[in-house]
């Protein structure tokens, strides 16, 4: 699919991109896609696939580090030269009769490599009437553009959608600053910026927005963590003793940005600030041993990080057996 088609798609849908797109491939046959669940304490959990999107050239995805350094990177971990796949991990949260979905992936303006939500929650046996509560962690279409129809309808009509003032008032404003982005093409950032305040306009009756910090559904701490977006948030959860967190955004390749957290994505809206804030929470959660998950890391998406030299190293979490 061409950047032509794309972007004419993306305009008729009300949706936007923040990454070029290399190519689109089609719906697996699977007869169910996969899904991950296991327990937080007291709360089920459930991971769900969005699909994925590929992201190429590398060095213009994550522009602060040198073609030469990533390729060599890359092929260190045996993983392709020629792009960067990023996974869309869909994470639901039951706490009693209530489910939390947090963001809700690409919906259909990407092609049909991605907006798999709807059939993956169907698979788990989830109807969108179930979701209670939405966690947006930032405006980015590949976050919010599974909240509308086709027809601008939505999808989960019985949901409270909850977003950060802070970036409620970015996508709200008259002007965006895209100054210190570095995400070149200018006239694609208008067209998903235009599709994010219509989405945010036609969803205000079951918008709340909240402040840094702000405990949510008896289950939920919300961490504003700016750079990707101003008021892009990470998500803790709790249950009893045991907690993790909700990464959304702030890593888009575990194995370019953990070890090398300065080289940075173009989709960041402030690229060094996301740099810092990236460096600063991966360091938090190294040194407190959190379990993680990541929005676009490698299926299912959980894991830890741990210090390595002067960056960071992920390690995902294994398992003997599918579950």
């Amino acid at each position: 699919m061409d950047r032509r088609t794309i972007l004419k798609g993306l305009a008729l849908l009300g949706a936007g991109a923040v990454i070029p797109l290399k190519r689109l491939s089609a719906l697996p046959a699977f007869s169910k896609r996969p899904y991950h669940q296991f327990q937080l304490g007291d709360l089920e959990m459930t991971v769900l696939t969005d699909g994925h999107i590929n992201l190429a050239p590398v060095q213009a995805a994550f522009p602060n580090g040198s073609e030469d350094a990533e390729k060599a990177l890359l092929q260190q971990r045996f993983r392709p030269t020629d792009g960067v796949d990023l996974g869309m991990n869909m994470l639901v949260i039951k706490k009693g009769s209530d489910y939390i979905l947090i963001d809700t992936g690409t919906g259909p303006a990407f092609g049909p490599s991605s907006g798999w939500l709807l059939a993956s929650m169907a698979d788990a046996g989830i109807r969108p009437e179930n979701i209670t509560s939405i966690i947006i962690s930032h405006g980015h279409p590949d976050h919010v553009g599974g909240l509308l129809t086709k027809d601008d309808k939505p999808v989960f009509p019985a949901a409270t959608i909850y977003l950060s003032k802070v970036e409620h008032a970015f996508w709200m404003a008259a002007k965006q600053d895209f100054s210190k982005s570095r995400f070149p093409d200018k006239q694609l950032l208008a067209v998903f910026t235009a599709a994010t305040q219509k989405t945010f306009r036609i969803l205000q009756p079951q918008l709340q927005l909240f402040e840094h910090n702000a405990e949510l559904l008896g289950c939920i701490r919300m961490e504003i963590a700016p750079g990707h977006t101003p008021g892009h948030s990470i998500t803790h959860i709790y249950s009893g003793n045991e907690k993790m967190v909700h990464i959304a955004d702030l890593v888009h390749s575990d194995v370019l940005l953990f070890p090398h957290p300065e080289w940075g994505f173009n989709g960041d809206t402030d690229i060094e600030m996301a740099a810092s804030t990236r460096r600063r929470v991966m360091k938090t959660l190294a040194d407190e041993k959190i379990k993680v998950i990541g929005y676009h890391l490698p299926w299912p998406g959980i894991g830890h990080v741990r210090m390595e030299e002067a960056g960071f190293e992920w390690v995902p979490e294994t398992y003997a057996y599918p579950a």
